[in-house]
């Protein structure tokens, strides 16, 4: 069993940046792949990007490509992912989850993973 706890959400205008943590405790953490995925309100939950066990992949969805940036700190059972150049459309209530499958070919899809935190809300003003 993994539990995951994320933290670093909030309010913050468009164009500012955010950094969302999620620390995991339960397992050896570097045996998980690791993802953020989010829900916008009426949306479904979407992939937003994931890391591969030793951090040396990344992947990321088209919308968030060169804005926001993955990164895990193993000996900290924590990953990251710093968010810039924050738009209206990424407000959602984001996610991290945990894959223990130790493969990477349904990293962005939502049905490989086996552990969800709770959520941490960003909202984006205008």
């Amino acid at each position: 069993q993994v539990q995951l706890v994320e933290s670093g959400g909030g309010l913050v205008q468009a164009g500012g940046s955010l950094r969302l943590s999620c620390v995991a405790s339960g397992r050896t953490f570097s045996n998980y792949v690791m993802g953020w995925f989010r829900r916008a309100p009426g949306k479904e939950r979407e992939f937003v990007a994931g890391i591969s066990l030793t951090g040396g992949s990344t992947y990321y969805a088209d919308s968030v490509k060169g804005r926001f940036t993955i990164s895990r700190d193993n000996a900290k059972n924590t990953v990251y992912l710093q968010m810039n150049s924050l738009k209206l459309e990424d407000t959602a209530v984001y996610y991290c989850a945990a894959d223990r499958s130790r493969s990477y070919s349904g990293i962005s899809r939502p049905g490989v993973y086996d552990y969800w935190g709770q959520g941490t809300q960003v909202t984006v003003s205008s």
